[in-house]
């Protein structure tokens, strides 16, 4: 399927800019306003169903790259045009350009429950040379009989070489130092900073006070070396008390982690309950406030109150921004390409909840304005990418999900 978004008439035109003149204007902590733009009805092209938008920036398409992936939860690019792709109930897919499959071989054993599985997937920084990737999934172990003998889970990274279609010298690196029963809350996102240093993301576990116990790993971003270790640059940061890998700690479900491209600062965006889910800019050793500061509320049936005491509190870093009621917020990219150039900068989250992309408009660390793109018409996005081509690549969270890729749109 190709879906086909273009501009329509100097009356709409005056309409965007209007719409774009008074967005602009609004605060940036009070911008959850959402700017639908699908105008018109599908028609039938051939074989091709083609669905028409308009969109602020640019006029694009959207490709259907492959189909029949299960729960995809992440995707890295190859060289060469092949793509990895990740699948929640433990399957590692590569895809050809021309959307055919092969599964790879020799992932470690991983835990399919709830939320957990496979979850994100980076390729090292060298591997065009060394072939080594690394992704973090959920593993599963048992209590000792003392202790109950009950079955745990813990979010875990590894580290394997690509050989064709199989992962070789798979060894796990890391893994959160307290394991719990249940399935939710694994994060889990990595990322690596241009010193060599790999960020993990790892949620409360669905636990929330454990997010203010930074000797927990449970609702904290994570900052380790290639081989697992604790990078030496936490401990300078002198959080009390604090598990030796701990970079900032107070999340609660983080599922966006972006390097930006200039600043080399480091964005991450969370769940939260009913609303509150938040876009943070991260400060090493900071107190991100859950479950404390947030504009979450509780989920009861009849209208529950607020969880903590709203945006700010002594010692706690407030929200960049907040979006409430919730989009439910997972994957995160900045576009950095030559084929939009009026995205260039722009921060680009998929909504779960939402089903859309979110566009954030940022200037000079701030979010001036934001636009949803593809209101209701893929579903579930689940991550967001951006191409060594310059195209942005989005996977939808189905049983039955697929691949896509946003590719301007040629007259």
């Amino acid at each position: 399927m190709t879906d086909v978004l273009y501009r329509r008439g100097a009356g709409r035109g005056l309409l965007r800019r209007m719409a774009t003149e008074a967005v602009s204007l609004l605060r940036p902590a009070a911008v959850p306003l959402v700017l639908s733009f699908l105008l018109l009805p599908a028609c039938q092209s051939g074989a091709e169903q083609v669905q028409s938008h308009v969109s602020l920036a640019h006029s694009f398409r959207v490709v259907r790259v492959a189909g029949g992936l299960e729960h995809p939860w992440a995707v890295a690019f190859l060289p060469g045009g092949d793509m990895l792709v990740t699948e929640r109930p433990g399957r590692l897919v590569r895809v050809g350009a021309d959307g055919s499959s092969t599964t790879v071989r020799g992932l470690p054993d991983i835990a399919a429950i709830d939320r957990g599985g496979l979850l994100d997937l980076v390729l090292d920084p060298g591997f065009a040379d060394n072939r080594l990737l690394y992704f973090s999934y959920t593993e599963k172990s048992r209590l000792a009989w003392w202790r109950g003998g009950g079955e745990v889970y813990r979010t875990a990274v590894a580290r394997a070489e690509l050989a064709g279609d199989r992962l070789v010298s798979v060894r796990r690196i890391f893994a959160m130092n307290r394991a719990s029963s249940g399935g939710r809350h694994f994060g889990s996102r990595l990322a690596f900073l241009p010193d060599g240093d790999l960020l993990v993301t790892v949620g409360d576990r669905g636990e929330r006070h454990r997010a203010q116990d930074p000797s927990d790993h449970a609702g904290s971003v994570l900052r380790i070396r290639p081989d697992g270790s604790p990078s030496p640059r936490t401990a300078a940061l002198a959080i009390p008390g604090a598990a030796p890998e701990v970079f900032t700690f107070g999340h609660r479900n983080p599922q966006g982690l972006a390097v930006h491209p200039v600043t080399g600062a480091v964005w991450i965006h969370e769940h939260g309950p009913r609303g509150g889910d938040e876009v943070n800019v991260l400060r090493g050793g900071a107190n991100y406030g859950w479950p404390v500061v947030t504009y979450g509320r509780e989920y009861v049936r009849h209208g529950g109150g607020c969880i903590g005491i709203g945006g700010e509190a002594p010692g706690m870093e407030p929200p960049l921004l907040h979006w409430t009621p919730s989009i439910a917020p997972s994957g995160m990219a900045f576009y950095t390409g030559t084929r939009f150039p009026r995205w260039r900068g722009d921060l680009f989250v998929g909504a779960l909840w939402g089903r859309h992309l979110r566009r954030l408009v940022v200037r000079g660390g701030t979010v001036v304005t934001q636009e949803a793109l593809l209101p209701k018409r893929l579903g579930r996005i689940r991550d967001v990418r951006q191409g060594p081509d310059g195209r942005l690549w989005l996977l939808t969270d189905k049983r039955r999900g697929a691949l896509y890729r946003i590719e301007p749109l040629t007259r």
